[in-house]
């Protein structure tokens, strides 16, 4: 069944749309050339509420539903990957599990600044050997009286080290009372004694946002830092990530929809042989396709949203939405550049870089081949 949204929604999107055009798109090139994160542009962002979406209206938040939120992401995914990503990892990985398994105390404390537009929060899963396995975390929490000592190093988190910044989730590898390993999540502060968080540069994609490396030594933080349950770590990774990818899903969207925007453009602009090239039956098959695998994807991530905001069981739809919607955005972006010719490749024309930044929606939240896995067991086999 295919969710149409209805009036609010879609006056929504285009406020957050005009917004994206007007301020985000005269900086996205400039930001990606020099791998640059913008504290002004993301306030901005703030300013407009997209730094408190899915929070609730008692801690500042907007309390959007799932769809609201998702229709948010794609039209920022649609002119800037790298400032749809920060939205998403702040709110998908940074508010969620606070919102879900913070005390009220947590609550009370952290998200209030959280949602205020100023300041962001990051979500420590990753490290060198704890990718798509993440019972190999190696980070370690040992409880030492009324504190947790952190030892350990994570990578590749977003948001974890901009000026705006003020802490992380992390998760880490605990020992119950029986000596068994377990993971469990605790809050760790920005400024905290033995805690480092470094950028790293050099990425090829989602050049202006923050991603960084994070390192514990003898870091030392309290027991209340404790996030929900000792033990109950996987549990809470494993619900953000469904949530999370559907977040990523709305970023595929986005970007395959805003590559195809560029391409159905050149194609009635671009005049060969005395007629635009979109007037060929090779360029306007390639845009047929392009706008059905559009419509099919919008459609099972918005049913995808339905379900969760309906307290469906929806792990696995939301596996196939992130599927399909990051592979359909590799093969628009590729046909889009195709379409572009020989402009396509230089740096000066925007489909260079939705080129580029297409390709970490096959890795992050779950790669292509651990989704298929999450879908098969999904069916049962």
């Amino acid at each position: 069944m295919y969710i149409l949204p209805n009036e609010q929604k879609e006056k929504e999107r285009l406020r957050i749309r005009e917004f994206a055009e007007e301020i985000i798109a005269p900086e996205a090139a400039i930001l990606d050339k020099e791998e640059r994160f913008s504290p002004e542009l993301t306030i901005k962002m703030g300013e407009q509420g997209l730094l408190g979406l899915v929070a609730p209206k008692e801690y500042g938040g907007q309390e959007k539903d799932t769809l609201s939120y998702i229709i948010a992401v794609e039209e920022l995914a649609r002119v800037d990957s790298s400032q749809a990503a920060t939205v998403v990892a702040h709110n998908s990985l940074g508010l969620t599990p606070i919102i879900n398994h913070g005390t009220t105390e947590q609550k009370e404390k952290y998200l209030p600044k959280l949602t205020s537009g100023k300041h962001l929060w990051a979500f420590g899963l990753t490290e060198e050997n704890a990718g798509s396995d993440a019972r190999g975390t190696e980070t370690t929490a040992v409880r030492d009286g009324d504190q947790w000592v952190i030892n350990g190093t994570k990578r590749y988190i977003t948001n974890a080290s901009t000026s705006l910044t003020l802490g992380v989730t992390l998760q880490v590898m605990t020992k119950d009372s029986n000596g068994r390993s377990n993971l469990t999540t605790i809050f760790v502060e920005n400024g905290t004694p033995g805690f480092e968080s470094k950028r790293m540069l050099g990425k090829m994609m989602w050049r202006a946002a923050d991603t960084s490396q994070l390192t514990f030594k003898n870091c030392r933080v309290p027991y209340s830092n404790l996030m929900g349950e000792e033990g109950q770590g996987i549990r809470y990774m494993l619900k953000a990530l469904d949530g999370g990818r559907l977040s990523i899903a709305a970023m595929g969207l986005g970007l395959a929809q805003g590559a195809f925007e560029m391409a159905l453009k050149h194609a009635k602009t671009r005049k060969q042989f005395g007629r635009s090239i979109g007037r060929n039956q090779v360029i306007g098959f390639k845009l047929a396709d392009m706008s059905m695998k559009l419509e099919l994807a919008r459609n099972t991530l918005y049913r995808t949203c339905m379900l969760k905001d309906n307290g469906h069981p929806y792990a696995k739809e939301a596996a196939m939405a992130k599927l399909y919607t990051s592979e359909i955005a590799r093969e628009i972006a590729d046909e889009a550049v195709q379409i572009f010719g020989g402009s396509g490749l230089f740096k000066d024309n925007p489909i260079e870089r939705f080129y580029r930044d297409q390709r970490l929606l096959q890795i992050g939240e779950g790669t292509s081949e651990i989704l298929r896995l999450v879908i098969a067991r999904g069916l049962g086999v």
